[in-house]
């Protein structure tokens, strides 16, 4: 990446206009008044997966009192939200606090370079096939965690000779034509099971629906209505109702996760004997909905006022289970030698996982290797100076955990502020050895494939990656923001890149 004079200069470049990009807007203009920034978006509109998504059903998988922001009370009847509620919730969000002033839009940041002596990152974006530089002090990165360019699709035998409809749900054509068509989506999480209803409820239902999976997920049934929360809503000031509301959930969360961790066979039989319930004694638990793993090894999958169980139940729709083995011109060969017959094939088999939205990042001319790195409190890399990300729970809900991220940047910009400090870089100690883990403890596809691609974590301290909302609001909302591992330093007295040959003078925190 050519190094470039940048114009323009801002305080802080968060980049991203999704849940994340617009919930640090919202943390930067309240808890730090005084710091100009702007919010570099790729696409043509707010919301990112919300935005990005659009196949039939989209919808949250948690519960929208977790989900929503922390300082703005969801206020629909609907708990597990459509998207389009989901994005009018966030367009609300962004008018209310002026922040489409600050958004500019396709943006694509292509990378962004460091330079220690100035204290200031140069960002690469792209306009409409024209390259443009601006400078901050500080880069907050709200891009999510994969690739919004293209999905994952297996490479499988014979593909190239199927002569039907290919669909990728993370690239939905709106025009497309199901009625009356034998249709096979691929794939058993959320995206999947909620296709499967959504498309047979929907106007010109296909003639049939087969949901194929290589091995089964844990499903869960839950209400789209919370009454509870609509009751204490009734009764309740709004936003008194909503903490309510927002701590009963993630306890719950908590609990349901601790307990999936601590006594796996008996949420396991609890799963199982749900599903039984729903779908009768005389259908096969075991081969279709009876998991390898244990509950929460990856995530549940919900299923909202069992649509996906109804849909079964009526004859309308089906599970296959069984590995492919190749396609044919008119469906799909197992290697069972069962044979699926499909107009349509929907590949719902998962995500490409990539960092900070793909960006070439590179700190006093070394370039940044996310895999080489190690996380500092979930949110920062070691030896990746003024930089942070905004990555949420995969065991809760993901705004629980960007809400604490941005806190956290706001109350370091202002500490920085306070002791007149240019740079803060999370370091790794010189004299104790931090052994590297994997940065999510989950054994879902998408993350084992990108394994090389994603950072570590670290075995205790600052260094792990928590999980745990109870625990991270400790450590990021409540612990100092100085601390033994995070070195503060003025602009010039600090090399990151490959000639560093001592260490930094460092000022002392208080």
């Amino acid at each position: 990446m050519a190094r470039e004079d940048a114009p323009e200069h801002f305080d802080v470049i968060i980049v991203g206009a999704g849940i994340s990009g617009i919930g640090a807007g919202y943390y930067l203009q309240r808890d730090c008044p005084e710091k100009n920034f702007i919010i570099l978006e790729g696409r043509e509109n707010i919301g990112g997966t919300w935005d990005l998504f659009r196949y039939p059903g989209i919808r949250s998988d948690s519960d929208m009192f977790t989900l929503g922001y922390d300082f703005k009370p969801w206020t629909a009847q609907k708990a597990i939200a459509d998207g389009p509620s989901i994005l009018d919730y966030l367009d609300e969000t962004a008018s209310e606090n002026n922040l489409y002033d600050k958004i500019r839009f396709k943006h694509h940041v292509n990378g962004a370079e460091w330079s220690s002596e100035e204290a200031k990152w140069r960002v690469e974006a792209e306009r409409d096939g024209e390259i443009v530089w601006i400078s901050c002090d500080f880069l907050f990165m709200c891009t999510g965690y994969y690739n919004y360019d293209a999905g994952y699709t297996p490479d499988w035998n014979g593909f190239e000779s199927y002569e039907g409809t290919v669909v990728h749900p993370q690239h939905w054509p709106q025009d497309l034509d199901y009625a009356g068509k034998k249709i096979v989506v691929i794939g058993s999480g959320a995206t999947a099971v909620t296709l499967v209803p959504a498309m047979i409820d929907g106007e010109g239902p296909p003639a049939y629906m087969t949901m194929l999976q290589r091995s089964p997920t844990y499903m869960v049934s839950r209400p789209s209505e919370d009454a509870i929360a609509n009751t204490l809503r009734k009764w309740l000031p709004s936003k008194m109702a909503y903490k309510l509301i927002r701590w009963r959930n993630t306890l719950l969360q908590h609990i349901i996760f601790r307990r999936a961790r601590n006594k796996p066979e008996k949420v396991r039989d609890f799963l199982l004997n749900k599903v039984e319930e729903e779908l009768g004694p005389d259908y096969d638990i075991e081969t279709h909905f009876t998991p390898s793993y244990n509950p929460w090894e990856q995530r549940l999958c919900l299923v909202p006022d069992s649509d996906f169980f109804r849909v079964i139940r009526d004859g309308q729709a089906s599970v296959a289970t069984g590995h492919i083995d190749r396609f044919t011109e008119d469906g799909i060969l197992l290697k069972s030698g069962e044979k699926i017959d499909a107009d349509i094939v929907v590949t719902a088999t998962g995500l490409d996982l990539q960092m900070a939205g793909g960006a070439n990042l590179v700190v006093d001319g070394e370039a940044v290797n996310f895999h080489d790195k190690i996380t500092y409190k979930a949110m920062m890399f070691d030896d990746v100076p003024n930089m942070a990300f905004s990555f949420g729970y995969t065991n809760a809900s993901w705004t629980l955990r960007a809400d604490l991220t941005c806190e956290y940047v706001a109350r370091l910009l202002n500490y920085m502020d306070e002791k007149d400090i240019d740079i803060a870089v999370p370091r790794l100690p010189e004299h104790e050895r931090i052994e590297r883990l994997p940065w999510v403890d989950f054994s879902s596809g998408y993350f084992k494939r990108a394994e090389k691609k994603l950072p570590a974590q670290g075995d205790r301290g600052v260094w792990r990656n928590l999980q745990n909302y109870r625990k991270d609001v400790k450590e990021i909302r409540e612990a100092p923001i100085a601390d033994e591992a995070m070195v503060f330093a003025k602009a010039g007295s600090i090399s990151l890149g490959p000639s560093q040959s001592e260490e930094p003078e460092a000022i002392a925190a208080e």
